[in-house]
């Protein structure tokens, strides 16, 4: 069953899809819910028990911040890309979909991973231990070529509207928190350079891991700040010693031809 404009206006109670935040469709046998293309300002939205199968049309829905996707079809993990834009996100219910797999632990690790921002997780709270162990136990989710592209430029919006979009969001975010942190902004040139496509496979997890950790730290105590400011400290003295290890090794090596 496709979910209609005549049916989310009557559900919501709403003269025109811009104007729904809220939206309940619990149970309605849906499978086509392409209409989420037309509508960005959902924040809330119900969708268990369902036969869904593809998260494609929520791309575009940037200002969500709660998704009910308990018992329905999706078949495999790597629909989370289309979630990751979605900044807002903090609560997210996947429970019951095939994509779950037999090993709960593998499951929710790997959900995290991808949604380091997620608050709460299958009505289970998200702790900062989990974000920080499904940084590195976690499995990366593959992005299928070209999928969030491809549905943001079924929206209307051309590939290049859409890459710089996509950068002008993304720095902006970025620039929030690093200016949240009294760290110097990154410029676009700058910002530009760390995400183009010969480095991005390079230095995608440890964006992921620096992104976790920035968002993790306006959490934090004074006291809990002090802590990770002295561990911090002792890891920059690691790699302070490393470099000078590594600067004697040519001095010594020539002292022993010499002798």
């Amino acid at each position: 069953m496709k979910l209609t404009r005549k049916l989310v206006l009557a559900k919501a109670k709403a003269s025109d899809l811009e104007s729904v935040k809220k939206l309940n469709c619990w149970g309605c046998n849906l499978t086509d819910i392409s209409i989420f293309t037309q509508m960005p300002n959902i924040e809330v939205l119900t969708l268990s028990v369902n036969s869904i199968s593809s998260l494609s049309p929520l791309a575009g829905c940037l200002s969500l911040s709660e998704l009910y996707l308990r018992r329905n079809m999706i078949p495999s993990l790597s629909e989370l890309c289309y979630l990751c834009p979605l900044t807002r996100l903090r609560v997210l219910w996947l429970a019951e979909n095939p994509c779950c797999g037999s090993d709960p632990a593998k499951y929710r690790l790997t959900v995290l991973r991808c949604l380091p921002r997620l608050q709460k997780l299958d009505n289970q709270v998200v702790t900062e231990d989990e974000v920080a162990l499904a940084l590195m136990e976690g499995e990366e989710v593959s992005t299928p070529p070209g999928s969030i592209q491809n549905q943001l430029s079924n929206n209307g919006l051309t590939d290049a509207e859409t890459e710089n979009d996509a950068l002008n969001y993304n720095m902006e975010e970025t620039n929030k928190i690093r200016e949240e942190l009294g760290m110097k902004p990154l410029s676009r040139e700058k910002f530009s350079s760390l995400s183009s496509p010969t480095i991005e496979r390079q230095t995608e997890k440890k964006t992921h891991v620096l992104d976790a950790v920035l968002l993790l730290l306006r959490d934090l105590d004074e006291e809990e700040l002090h802590i990770v400011h002295t561990a911090t400290q002792n890891r920059l003295h690691t790699y302070t010693l490393d470099s000078g290890d590594s600067q004697r090794l040519p001095a010594q090596k020539t002292a022993d031809v010499q002798h």
